[in-house]
């Protein structure tokens, strides 16, 4: 199950790769659907392959973290 916030996604089909970042979904407001879309369309293949039994689809979590202002502390940033 994938989870918008916390994973980062990977689509490979083929010779086809696509990742996108935790933060890309919530960014955009996008579902789960949405997501795996858009991972697709980053690989350069349909965006409706991750339906495909031939597509690798892998999550992962990322943490993210930034400045509160230039040359600032760094804080991390909850999704």
């Amino acid at each position: 199950q994938i989870k918008v916030g916390r994973d980062g996604l990977i689509v490979k089909h083929g010779f086809y790769s696509g990742l996108l970042l935790p933060q890309v979904p919530i960014e955009y407001g996008w579902d789960e659907e949405e997501f795996l879309e858009h991972t697709c369309e980053k690989a350069g293949i349909p965006k409706d392959y991750w339906k495909n039994a031939k597509t690798e689809i892998q999550k992962f979590e990322g943490i993210v973290f930034r400045e509160e202002k230039p040359n600032g502390p760094v804080i991390r940033e909850v999704l």
